[in-house]
């Protein structure tokens, strides 16, 4: 029997809301999730990106929620990255709306007047970086004492990315009695200290899938001619849906864009010299289908939460193994599964067989052209034969 959201505690009017937007059965993460945190008891998540965790926290939270004061926000969301401060908040706004609970993303890289005003106005649930969570808290434009509810999301992420001093300072500021709930898709090392420090006789859950593993995608590996190589892309993204392409340098991202968009391929590059709104412009028309490829290096794809991405090119084979996993997981997301496609020049090839026995694949590295039709569709084209 189908469990439903009503049956995890989630009132009528959120289970309207849910539905109206198609979300009808939760994601296991939610399923264990969600009731533990309506009790109003800590939780710790162990959950890997695409998991569902968002609705895992933020049902719970809008569900039990009240009315802040202006400047005193009620609940705080802390995320790694500018691109999933906005996509959280973009996700819980209609069931906020239901609710008539402000959320709003504060995040650096955006105009801080106009974040201070709208908190002087008055929001009941920030989704926030940490960095410009602190300077708001410094510059008195936020006050934390009234916090009831603590989100920490992709805890791990956030200790790969250093932000974690900041994170524990932002929690220090937090004395009174308040529910705090934490997800990563790691426990260990650090994220444990922050769990032993800063949660209450939590409850643990974890979706069982802890790691991308290999079989849930269908590879191939095409060597390539430099002179010829974007146009294998091309070849590649031209006959599919989205296509997230991978490079190694900010530089290279940019070219590659721009050559796509010579071939009349649909193409935005995202990375950290970019302004914040073009960055924002290229995923929010990427996840509306204006854009067919977003080229991306991979700081840049921490941001990157879009579901039904048929396709990942590593157009720059990755140095080590565990990006090319990262990077491939983009196409896995939400038990989905996806093509991921290396292109390898002559000279990389020693480096690829590596990576690949790191990963456990072992397939044939293929000569490929652009005119070769065998890129119209590489799942039907089996390289071992």
């Amino acid at each position: 029997m189908t469990t439903t959201f009503a049956d995890l505690g989630v009132s009528d009017d959120l289970c309207d809301a849910l539905s109206s937007r198609g979300i009808t059965e939760p994601f296991a993460i939610q399923t264990i999730a969600i009731p533990d945190a309506l009790a109003g008891r800590d939780v710790c998540g162990k959950a890997k990106t695409g998991s569902g965790k968002t609705l895992a926290f933020g049902l719970p939270v809008i569900e039990n929620i009240g009315r802040a004061e202006p400047k005193r926000p009620l609940a705080l969301a802390l995320v790694p990255t500018r691109e999933l401060a906005v996509q959280v908040s973009d996700e819980l706004a209609p069931l906020a709306k239901s609710r008539d609970v402000r959320v709003a993303p504060v995040y650096g890289g955006a105009n801080i007047e106009r974040q201070i005003t709208k908190l002087e106005k008055g929001v009941d649930f920030v989704v926030a970086t940490p960095g410009r969570m602190i300077d708001l808290v410094e510059r008195k434009a936020v006050d934390l004492t009234d916090l009831t509810h603590v989100i920490v999301d992709e805890a791990d992420r956030m200790a790969d990315m250093g932000f974690l001093p900041q994170v524990e300072w932002l929690l220090r500021q937090v004395e009174g009695e308040h529910q705090t709930l934490l997800f990563s898709a790691t426990l260990d090392g650090v994220v444990d200290s922050l769990v032993r420090r800063y949660q209450t006789d939590p409850v643990f859950h974890e979706v069982e899938s802890p790691q991308i593993t290999v079989d849930q995608m269908t590879h191939r590996f095409l060597q390539v001619h430099q002179m010829d190589k974007v146009k294998v892309a091309a070849a590649i993204s031209g006959t599919v849906g989205r296509t997230i392409m991978f490079t190694a340098t900010k530089h290279m991202a940019d070219r590659l864009a721009k050559n796509l968009k010579e071939l009349d391929v649909r193409a935005a590059a995202i990375h950290g010299d970019l302004r914040q709104n073009h960055r924002e412009k290229a995923l929010n028309d990427f996840a509306d289908d204006k854009l067919q490829v977003l080229v991306a290096t991979d700081v840049a794809a921490r941001g990157i939460h879009v579901d039904d991405v048929e396709v990942v090119i590593h157009f720059d084979p990755p140095a080590e193994h565990k990006t090319y996993l990262h990077r491939s997981g983009r196409t896995a997301r939400a038990g989905g599964k996806g093509l991921v496609v290396t292109l390898v020049l002559w000279n990389e090839e020693l480096e690829v067989r590596r990576m690949q026995r790191r990963v456990g694949l072992d397939l044939p590295i293929v000569e490929m052209f652009s005119n070769d039709d065998r890129l119209n569709d590489l799942t039907a084209w089996d390289p071992t034969a």
